[in-house]
Parts: C-alpha cells; structure tokens; sequence
C-alpha cells in the first residue's frame, strides 16, 4: 500500500516524540541503497574494526551517490517532513548524515541519553533547555532499509524535564552503559536487553525496511544491537538554519568550557 499521510502523524509526533512514516521509501530506492550500503558497510569496518557501527558523512565516502540524492529528493518524503515539521526543514544533506550498521561480532549498545545534554561535554544547559521545545532544533531520522528494532524511546519524554524516577536511575553524569567487560556473546545480550527494560517508561521503537521515523531527540532514547540481525539505517537531521547556528555557537562554547573545567552539568541537581 502506498504511503498515506494523516493528521496522525503530526499528533505523534508532537505527543509521542516521534512518528514514522510507515513504507514511504519505494522498493526499488530501498534495493539502490541497499546497494550502496553493503559498500558503506566494508569500508566502516576496514576503517573501524569489526564493531564499526556507522559511517559517517557519506558524502565523503567513495559511494555510489545517487541513491543518496534520491532519497533527499522523494517528493512524498520532501512533503511528509515539511508537513509535519516546516517546509524550512531539509533532510538528506549528504555532508551530515550517516549509515547505521550491525556490529560484527559482539552485541553492544549505548547509554540511555537526551541529545546534547547528555553527550555534549562542557555544554551550558540553560541553552539547551531554553530550546527544548523549539521546532527548529532538535529532530532527528531514522530510515529503516532493513526490519530494525534497535531503537528505544520514553514516549512523551521530549516534552518535559526529567521525572523523580528518571534522575533515580541515572543520577550521575555521564550517564553509564552497562558494564559489559569479560562477558560472553549471551550475556552481553542479555545485559544490554536488562540496560535498555531499566528505564521507566520505555518502549521500543519497531521499523520495518522503508520505514521513516522522524523524532525528537531531547527524548530519552538509546539504542541496542545484535551482530545477527542485518541492519543499514540511515541517520539524518532535518536541517534548519536556526539549528545550524545553533550548534555551531554551542559546541564552540562547549569546548570552551571545557578548557575551565567544566566536564558535564547535572540536569537534575537540586531539583529534587
């Protein structure tokens, strides 16, 4: 069936954080960048080992670019994200985004994290909570070309600070994975499926091949994977020159502070 947009998906995206544009990439794009990330796939890991999870900016890759250029340029995507964004968001900048892949060998995942707070060091936090409900900063894709599950989300987190329960289970910072030294395969998995359940509230975000999921990423989000499951997603932002002035004056004063000795604010310090 072809894709259909609906006033639903501007309603979850502003409620839940995130919608997704269920099929709207066409067979025949998903075989051509297919292609073209199972070359993406070789070089991440002749440059980055065998756990090489992403590579990133394409554009910079000797890749067939084609594929790329008729993503960005999909009349149904072009129009879904202007809908439920503005028509000043573009995504499919092939200086920016990336190709998510498996690991090889040995299952990993990341920590639980809000974008920019929880993984820009010495950034200021009063800028980032200033702008936490700005439309034009803060969104983030992912495009599914294979079934992808690896992505877990709080619904609804985006629009809030943290709750008591939150801070309980992550009271420091940086925020900690789990600790996944001297495991087996098994246990790794098992550990990081434990990580992922000891958020309340988390879901985890279902994607199948041609799948488009536009989110916010100021939600609490992370992401788990296997090396047996097949995956090539592709990263982007839907750029906004409000948001790339943004992060050109922010991570510039980031890494200011860090040169004080400002590592990393606690969001949740005296608040409860």
């Amino acid at each position: 069936m072809a894709f259909q947009f609906s006033d639903k998906h501007i309603e979850d995206f502003h409620m839940l954080g995130y919608t997704v544009f269920g099929q709207i990439l066409p067979p025949s794009l998903i075989s051509d960048l297919r292609r073209v990330s199972d070359a993406a796939r070789e070089i991440a890991r002749e440059r980055g080992g065998a756990q090489a999870q992403r590579l990133q900016p394409v554009g910079h890759f000797d890749l067939d670019q084609q594929p790329f250029i008729d993503y960005a340029d999909l009349p149904d995507l072009v129009d879904a994200v202007a809908k439920v964004l503005t028509p000043d968001h573009h995504h499919g900048n092939r200086d920016e985004f990336g190709i998510l892949l498996e690991p090889a060998e040995m299952p990993y995942c990341t920590a639980w994290h809000r974008d920019w707070r929880d993984n820009i060091h010495g950034l200021n936090l009063e800028h980032w909570n200033q702008g936490l409900l700005d439309i034009n900063l803060f969104n983030q894709i992912n495009c599914a070309l294979y079934n992808d599950s690896c992505t877990w989300v709080v619904p609804g987190s985006h629009l809030r600070h943290d709750l008591r329960s939150e801070a309980e289970r992550f009271p420091d910072r940086p925020i900690p994975g789990p600790n996944l030294e001297g495991r087996t395969t098994e246990e790794r998995e098992y550990t990081c499926l434990k990580y992922c359940r000891s958020m309340p509230g988390a879901v985890q975000l279902h994607l199948e091949a041609g799948d488009f999921a536009l989110y916010r990423n100021t939600l609490w989000h992370m992401g788990n994977y296997v090396p047996y499951s097949i995956r090539a997603t592709l990263h982007d932002c839907p750029m906004t020159p409000e948001f790339k002035a943004w992060r050109q004056q922010h991570k510039q004063e980031a890494a200011q502070r860090q040169k004080v000795g400002i590592v990393m604010e606690n969001p949740n310090t005296n608040r409860f």
